[in-house]
Parts: C-alpha cells; structure tokens; sequence
C-alpha cells in the first residue's frame, strides 16, 4: 500500500494496483501548484465530506477518468450521480468490498455542504482494510469517542489524522484520537494550506514522540509504503 500527500487533506493512495484519490483539494492550494491534476489516473473518488476544500477538484479529475467511482455518503454521491458521474454511496457503519478491499464509513463530527449551498449530509471518516495493511482516514473531525469503535473491528496499520485545529482536532487532541483508535503510526493532515490551520512541525512532532508514538509530516507529493 502506497499512501502520496498532495496537501490539506488530498490523499493518493495505491492498493492491489487500484488507484485511489481521497478529497481532491489541490488546484487552489499555492503550495501544491507543483502537482499536475491532468495527469492523475484513478479508479475510485473517496470523499469524507462535501466542503470545497475536499471537493473543489473532483469534476475536473472525472474529466479524463470517466470511469473512476466516487465514494463517498449517500447525499454526495447522490450529488454526483445527479450529474452523470459513477458513485457507490455508503452510511455511517456500513461497509463494502472493493477490488481493492473493503471500505467502512464511520462518524466524524463536522458538517458538510457543497460551495452551492446543497446539503453534503453528516460528514464521516474510512477505515480501509487491504493488502493486508490496514489504515483509518479520519476526515474533519473533532475528538469524539466514536473513535474507540474502530479497534474493535479493525487493528490499524496507520491512522491519518486532521491536525491543524480551528476548524478540526488540533494535535493533542489528535494524540489521544490515536489512543483511542489504539495506532501509535500517525500520518498528519489538513494543516498549512492556509493561516487558520498552520502549525509548529517541530513541536507536533515532538509531543507524540514524547508519548512513544510516530508523527509523519510529509512534503506534499511525498509518498510512504506500508
């Protein structure tokens, strides 16, 4: 499993030779101007929730991958079904079989509405189990005990989680999120693209090392291998 940051909360991740493409929010971030959205090739669209920060970027990508599959609650994926687009629409605690493995949406705490004021319905996270490697995508989201649901079903290889504050978990929330989805591997996200969410890499780092766990901070375009 091959996991690549493209910023904010845009995920590549690579499994069982699929492609995937998590909350595409790239072509208006200044920092990832460096990344060429006309040359991704994807075979799924997962998308946490409908904010354009995770979505600005979704119609554009389906333009020269006609048959990727979005993801994603069943009022996004009723939104893009409306126009024209592949869709799989799952609920809160459901889950499903992929060729890439199988997928389970679970709660986030957060809200969700498309830039034209449609209804996103309840925000949410993935568990992705596959490749025998298993990872939780949490989403915007503040701490919520719900959490503590995920190791009871799944033992987790790494948890992605939001760090950034103001809008979700700041980064000692997002340790005890990693306790509770008992995964001392964490991958931060959706922190600096912009002046609200900025951090002190130096200092997140340091506090999850000093409670024994692993906080990776990756250069957008960068890639890790599970």
């Amino acid at each position: 499993m091959k996991i690549t940051f493209y910023g904010h909360a845009a995920l590549g991740i690579e499994i069982s030779g699929k492609s995937i493409l998590v909350d595409p929010f790239i072509s208006a971030n200044p920092k990832a101007s460096h990344i060429n959205i006309n040359a991704f090739r994807v075979d799924y669209i997962m998308l946490t929730h409908a904010h354009q920060d995770h979505t600005l970027d979704v119609e554009h990508i389906l333009q020269f991958n006609p048959d990727a599959v979005i993801i994603s609650n069943a009022e996004i994926a009723t939104y893009y079904m409306q126009k024209g687009f592949k869709t799989h629409m799952m609920n809160h605690g459901g889950s499903w079989k992929f060729d890439f493995g199988t997928v389970k949406y679970v709660n986030a705490i957060h809200s969700s509405s498309f830039a034209d004021g449609t209804y996103g319905g309840n925000p949410g996270g993935f568990v992705i189990e596959g490749e025998h490697k298993n990872i939780y995508i949490s989403g915007d989201t503040a701490l919520t005990m719900d959490m503590k649901l995920i190791p009871m079903r799944t033992k987790l290889d790494l948890a992605i989680l939001c760090i950034g504050s103001n809008f979700t978990m700041d980064v000692d929330d997002a340790i005890i999120a990693s306790d509770f989805v008992e995964c001392d591997k964490v991958l931060g996200y959706h922190f600096d693209t912009f002046g609200y969410i900025e951090i002190n890499h130096e200092e997140a780092i340091r506090k999850f090392f000093n409670k024994g766990k692993d906080l990776m901070l990756l250069e957008i375009g960068q890639s890790i291998e599970l």
